[in-house]
């Protein structure tokens, strides 16, 4: 990758994505075209401190595909998408995850444009058929909501037109940290615990409903955003990647273990409330999550820079509590 390259990034006003550009400015690439549904919510300040050539709508984006404009465009991150696990729409998410999709990955492929998408863990479903990301046996997995879905819709189209072993695929697991104060319901636990813990010195986590795993012990692969990031950008420089990539840790930790620093942070007594789940949730509930991360070991990945509790304690330190996003802060 050149600082001459132009580079496309949907989804970037979003967390992943605006992290994206965030990363992307610190080594000195702004010759950038972003793209996003800013909508009526605030997730635009996350652009404010960033660094790109241009903005373009979701909608204006497939319209220019041909265009001169986008015609030099070398590397194509595309993370934007419906990324609530809640939304019931199911033609809305099969037209805003799939088949928008389909169009700018037939685009940057006919152009010879290296092309990176987020799909999702939520792909894997209930974990019972395993968490793997080689594509041999994607037709197993069974989504558990239609988010997860609408993601596992394109890996299989992907697989069966032979794009896998030219584009790359990332099933990001739990990502937290800055950015993402739009998210309303879809934020962190992080985010949320830290106001709750901060409002009313405990936290409220669901109680469990398996008898494997107790109260705050569900677990999932937590990953920090800068390092989902930096994952991101070492495999698309890497022209030897190619297919699905687990984007996670390797590591499952509980609730607690991500809360608890939370406390430490702020500089409190840890206390925790366990609270009943929604029914409509009972039933989609993943209770473990981890990223088996051989795939990307094996390109050269050396692991996240951040412990969950390091990551936790900058995120808590450094953006939650001074309110402030990327790229606002001393080069933060």
């Amino acid at each position: 990758m050149q600082a001459s390259d132009k580079i496309l990034i949907t989804g970037a006003a979003g967390m992943i994505g605006s992290a994206l550009v965030w990363e992307l400015n610190r080594r000195g690439f702004s010759n950038i075209i972003i793209t996003d549904v800013l909508g009526t919510d605030e997730k635009w300040k996350n652009l404010v401190p960033l660094q790109y050539e241009d903005y373009l709508g979701a909608a204006q984006l497939l319209e220019q595909l041909g265009s001169d404009k986008l015609s030099d465009v070398k590397w194509v991150f595309h993370l934007g998408a419906c990324s609530a696990t809640t939304e019931k729409n199911a033609d809305y998410l099969i037209e805003n995850n799939y088949q928008y999709t389909q169009r700018l990955a037939e685009w940057a492929l006919e152009g010879n444009r290296r092309f990176v998408y987020a799909s999702s863990a939520a792909t894997y479903g209930d974990g019972e058929m395993g968490m793997d990301d080689s594509h041999e046996d994607l037709e197993k997995y069974r989504p558990l909501n239609m988010y997860g879905y609408s993601k596992h819709l394109f890996d299989l189209h992907a697989k069966r037109r032979g794009w896998l072993d030219k584009i790359v695929g990332l099933k990001y697991f739990n990502i937290f940290g800055p950015n993402e104060d739009h998210k309303g319901d879809m934020r962190s636990v992080v985010h949320k615990a830290s106001s709750q813990i901060r409002d009313t010195g405990k936290v409220q986590l669901f109680k469990s409903y398996h008898p494997d795993y107790p109260d705050g012990g569900q677990k999932r692969d937590f990953v920090y955003v800068k390092d989902a990031v930096t994952m991101t950008l070492h495999l698309a420089a890497n022209p030897d990647a190619a297919g699905l990539f687990n984007i996670g840790t390797g590591k499952a930790s509980t609730w607690i273990e991500l809360v608890t620093p939370i406390f430490q942070t702020l500089g409190k007594p840890v206390e925790i409330e366990f609270i009943d789940m929604p029914d409509v949730l009972k039933g989609k509930y993943q209770y473990y999550t981890c990223a088996d991360t051989a795939h990307l070991m094996a390109t050269g990945w050396q692991g996240p820079m951040h412990s969950l509790e390091e990551a936790v304690g900058d995120y808590v330190k450094n953006y939650l509590v001074p309110g402030t996003r990327l790229g606002e802060k001393n080069g933060h």
